[in-house]
């Protein structure tokens, strides 16, 4: 989206939370949210801009365009796009995947996905396991991908599975600062507690728009 402002274009902007800082208490505590938040969303969002303001053509784009297309993003901004853009664009997914009241078995297309690929509970334990192992900061996803297929994947850092072509379903976040502050370094009991706020509802929308 792009907003006039008295000085200058702001191509992007952090929304509000669509739920208070401690509503997803006690999986997600409240502390941990307003760090992840207001600190590392809303930098990534500052630095992304930052970058374009170098190429003020580019702030029509939206942040999916910009990270499907990296190779065409000037050399000098690529990889601030390629890190900032990810980070913005996975935690602003990433808040939406989540609700106060969410939980509980998959419904609807997503439990139809999940159930292809061996049911819930299997599903979750390969899910988590890929979280525990990824080896230092990244996500975790389903995706659609090249061949249509779902598959869990991990990233490295901000690197984006639109940047493979692929087509990110959900995720999660295995970056220290997503879970730190209450479950130190359990990131597998972390993994674990964060399905009791999965939003499907949110996800079932999302997998309307697949391939769109």
């Amino acid at each position: 989206m792009v907003e006039s402002g008295a000085a200058k274009v702001v191509a992007h902007a952090v929304a509000p939370l669509p739920y208070a800082y401690n509503a997803l208490e006690p999986f997600i505590d409240e502390q941990t949210m307003h760090v992840h938040r207001d600190k590392h969303h809303e930098a990534y969002c500052a630095n992304l801009n930052a970058a374009l303001e170098k190429h003020p053509e580019l702030k029509t784009k939206t942040v999916e365009e910009l990270l499907s297309n990296l190779q065409t993003v000037p050399e000098d901004i690529r990889a601030a796009v390629r890190n900032n853009g990810g980070g913005y664009l996975h935690h602003s997914l990433f808040w939406t995947f989540m609700w106060p009241k969410g939980g509980g078995a998959p419904r609807g297309r997503i439990a139809e996905v999940i159930e292809s690929l061996g049911g819930f509970d299997a599903f979750k334990t390969k899910f988590n396991d890929a979280g525990a192992r990824h080896f230092g900061s990244g996500w975790v996803w389903l995706v659609r991908n090249l061949t249509g297929k779902y598959e869990i994947i991990t990233t490295a850092n901000q690197d984006s599975p639109v940047s493979l072509g692929v087509f990110p379903v959900f995720c999660n976040d295995v970056w220290e600062h997503a879970y730190y502050l209450k479950y130190q370094n359990r990131r597998a009991e972390y993994l674990q507690a964060w399905w009791n706020v999965v939003n499907w509802d949110e996800i079932n929308r999302r997998l309307g728009t697949a391939g769109k």
